[in-house]
């Protein structure tokens, strides 16, 4: 498929949110931050969901304050369901576009969004977690957490799902959730050669 201006415009939304990202890991959070915020003012409530999603996960992480790092957690989960919604609906009315994952205008479908989100959401809950935790909400960060960990079942066997893996076991450890390895719970992250 030729890329087109919208493919292109798409592309460098995910690239400055890359690049802020690096930004942030190098320990420049402050720009970070702002840099965050203003690709959020551009794209706004009602941008590219699967953009909405990446953006609030990661602004959430820049925050001071726990109420807020919830409120752009929040905001990423709303957006990582309604790809799953746009999904199954584009589901139900086209089934003979089951492998496409690009409109006829170079958007993304649902279905591209939904495949590229489905692996950040034991990520997303595991961060509600953590936030519900830092603000006393027991109950709620043991909800999530129980979803992060069904929802870490799909993920590889790489450094990614094996980082996400542990964080969701020392969370449940800190919340008291921790059982044996031997009860269903995971071990230590196997090791690299």
């Amino acid at each position: 498929m030729a890329e087109g201006p919208e493919q292109t415009a798409l592309d460098e939304v995910m690239t400055r949110i890359g690049q802020s990202v690096i930004l942030h890991h190098a320990g420049d959070r402050e720009e970070a931050r702002h840099r965050f915020l203003a690709l959020w003012a551009e794209i706004g409530e009602h941008g590219e969901a699967l953009h909405r999603c990446t953006l609030a996960h990661y602004l959430a992480d820049t925050q001071d304050d726990p109420s807020d790092e919830l409120a752009w957690d929040l905001r990423a989960l709303t957006a990582a369901e309604e790809l799953s919604d746009d999904r199954l609906d584009e589901d139900r009315l086209d089934e003979d576009r089951l492998d496409d994952d690009r409109l006829d205008d170079g958007r993304p479908t649902g279905r591209a969004g939904a495949v590229a989100v489905r692996a950040l959401y034991p990520s997303l809950h595991l961060n509600l977690a953590a936030d519900y935790a830092k603000l006393g909400r027991s109950g709620a960060a043991r909800s999530h957490l129980r979803r992060a960990r069904g929802a870490a079942e799909t993920l590889a066997e790489d450094r990614y799902g094996d980082g996400v893996r542990a964080a969701i076991s020392r969370l449940e450890l800190s919340l008291g959730e921790g059982g044996t390895p031997g009860e269903g719970r995971w071990g230590p992250p196997r090791q690299r050669p």
